[in-house]
């Protein structure tokens, strides 16, 4: 069964103002994230849990190494119904965590 995935409006902002490299890669991370859920497998950089957050249920990886470092964070809003919200997708200087 499938997940959900959704961008925030926000996000959806920050990725017209990216690379056209770093759109083909995010749409790659929300086409895993609708197969594979929250943990989208081992291929993405730095995949984590987000340490310290009051809610749990918060990712984030890399999108590409280097200068500048991108980054993508998403999070479960409602696991039963499979729902994943991507809410940020940039630099990983201005990454919300």
């Amino acid at each position: 069964m499938l997940w959900i995935v959704t961008l925030t409006r926000n996000t959806e902002k920050q990725l017209i103002k990216l690379p056209e490299k770093i759109k083909l890669i995010s749409q790659l991370l929300v086409n895993d994230l609708e197969k594979h859920g929250y943990y989208p497998g081992s291929q993405w950089p730095n995949f984590s849990k987000l340490q310290g957050k009051q809610d749990k249920y918060l990712y984030h990886c890399h999108l590409i190494k280097g200068r500048p470092t991108y980054v993508a964070c998403w999070k479960i809003t409602n696991k039963k119904l499979r729902k994943i919200e991507v809410y940020y997708v940039g630099t990983h200087e201005n990454a919300p965590y």
